[in-house]
């Protein structure tokens, strides 16, 4: 019951929060509809509807209140909402659910890229983390011999391109690095050893001018990006970067600006873009990217 109850909470939210506006009547007659109304109830109850409100508070930190002139209910903090990237992702993955639960019969039309890491590591990860506990882990890079055993603080976690990966102080040799929750993990433990993360570490901000996982040497700088006309709206609509902000534009293409360091990660996306993508500076990046291609086409002489 308490898992259907949770899901109920995930659907209300939902349904209000897609709406902006919805009276009571509204929401009862998309209950009765709805796949999370297992029991096949007729309308929503108000007192359980008003329970369900008081409980969404309480686990979600959500406010659902009534505007008193049209008598719809809305979600009062959803800028709060909009800025907890967790909370968004674990509504965004429960909504997704709820949904594909109402859609059964196309399941088979439906299809998700893998996550490969997500299932054996990322659990123990998250108690690590929540317990202040160090891990033992170990570790294989791709370009190692061998696979190395050592103690790390896990700091927090970052998803990137269908990877999760651990920001984590290694203890031997005090400085952050990153460590992929794939294959590369060969092992980890949760040790009883105490850790406490810097209060001012804050995981938004460490990662704000960088793009992926790759921590670079130096910080983030202005980087020109100019984009053929046919490719202009991929980027207005998934921008690269938070930075991401178009400085010209013309008919045949469009000048961003970004502030980032131009590591490996962001090269990589620089060239999966092809002859439509150039970079105009800083020179030195525009000479890295002119070198790659031209090895490139010299792959296929």
């Amino acid at each position: 019951m308490a898992k259907n109850y949770f899901k109920r909470y995930v659907w209300l939210i939902n349904t209000i929060y897609r709406n902006g506006y919805i009276t009571f009547e509204d929401i009862s007659r998309k209950w009765v509809c709805s796949t999370v109304n297992e029991v096949g109830e007729g309308y929503l109850p108000e007192r359980t509807f008003f329970n369900h409100i008081e409980a969404i508070k309480d686990i979600f930190g959500i406010e659902i209140k009534c505007n008193r002139v049209n008598r719809g209910y809305y979600i009062a903090n959803s800028d709060d909402l909009e800025g907890d990237g967790i909370k968004v992702w674990l509504l965004q993955s429960m909504s997704l659910s709820n949904m594909l639960a109402e859609s059964r019969d196309m399941s088979d039309r439906i299809l998700f890229e893998k996550i490969p890491s997500s299932q054996r590591w990322l659990e123990l990860f998250v108690d690590a983390m929540r317990d202040g506990k160090a891990m033992e882990i170990t570790y294989q890079g791709f370009w190692s011999k061998e696979p190395s055993t050592f103690t790390i603080n896990p700091y927090c976690l970052k998803l990137f391109k269908q990877r999760w990966y651990v920001l984590a102080k290694s203890v031997s040799t005090k400085d952050l690095r990153i460590y992929c929750l794939d294959e590369r993990m060969q092992g980890a433990e949760v040790l009883n050893q105490a850790f406490r993360v810097p209060a001012k570490f804050d995981a938004e901000r460490f990662f704000a001018g960088m793009f992926g996982v790759i921590l670079p040497d130096e910080g983030p700088e202005k980087i020109l990006l100019k984009v053929d006309d046919s490719q202009v709206g991929y980027f207005k609509s998934l921008p690269l970067h938070d930075s991401q902000r178009e400085v010209e534009s013309t008919p045949e293409y469009t000048i961003f600006e970004f502030k980032v360091a131009p590591t490996y990660d962001f090269k990589q996306v620089v060239l999966s873009n092809n002859h439509f993508v150039e970079v105009l500076a800083p020179e030195y990046f525009r000479d890295e990217v002119k070198a790659d291609i031209k090895a490139m086409l010299e792959r296929y002489d």
